[in-house]
């Protein structure tokens, strides 16, 4: 599987042991503005989306009002106030030197704001592996697939010659209506069966598996 020019990313949950601590953020910020607290279940099946789309599954009855607060205190919770950590996943850079040393476009499509991934970028240094980036409110939400269509318009590249990497059925989702290939992993939110649902070409349990396969 060595002939993709492009690899786009995911991030939370993909690149970044981030699941936890999006969770308990979410969680203490429905707290802080009065709706109901989600289940930890329920809080990972958003994860990947933007946030008015995640505020819209998981409080359909909330207020215009209630949703920019919840946005507000998710934000100061994560940056600010939760201890919760969220390292890089064994073997990332690893994977990227690896990637970037065959002359592969390395990309990041994720449903965090710009802020949020230029903030995440410069703590785990990572952001001169990556060629391009996309985020919320620069695109349509996952599953749509601007995102990836954006990509792969900056980068002159064909959909063929392309691969989706994501811990989600979001991700899935996003890579398969833009007729991008897809591979899996299962050490996020979504498990092998989810995963399966949309025909990945590969469901891996780790990025050292994940540089393997790739070549």
């Amino acid at each position: 599987m060595n002939h993709y020019k492009v690899i786009i990313f995911d991030w939370d949950g993909t690149v970044m042991d981030s699941v936890d601590r999006i969770v308990s953020s979410m969680r203490s910020a429905a707290k802080v503005v009065d709706l109901p607290v989600p289940t930890p279940n329920h809080v990972k099946q958003i994860i990947g989306l933007s946030i008015p789309e995640a505020t819209r599954q998981l409080f359909p009855h909330c207020t215009a009002e209630q949703a920019e607060a919840l946005r507000v205190n998710y934000k100061k919770h994560y940056i600010e106030i939760d201890e919760t950590p969220s390292p890089l996943f064994p073997d990332a850079e690893q994977l990227f030197t690896h990637l970037l040393a065959q002359g592969k476009y390395l990309a990041v499509a994720t449903g965090k704001g710009r802020d949020g991934l230029e903030r995440v970028f410069e703590l785990s240094n990572t952001k001169h592996y990556f060629h391009t980036s996309r985020c919320a409110k620069e695109c349509k939400s996952k599953p749509d697939p601007d995102m990836i269509n954006q990509i792969l318009a900056e980068l002159n590249i064909d959909a063929s010659e392309a691969v989706m990497i994501g811990d989600t059925t979001h991700d899935m989702l996003m890579a398969k209506n833009a007729n991008v290939d897809r591979i899996g992993v299962t050490f996020g939110v979504h498990d092998r069966q989810a995963l399966s649902e949309f025909q990945p070409q590969a469901i891996v349990d780790s990025l050292a598996e994940l540089s393997n396969l790739l070549g």
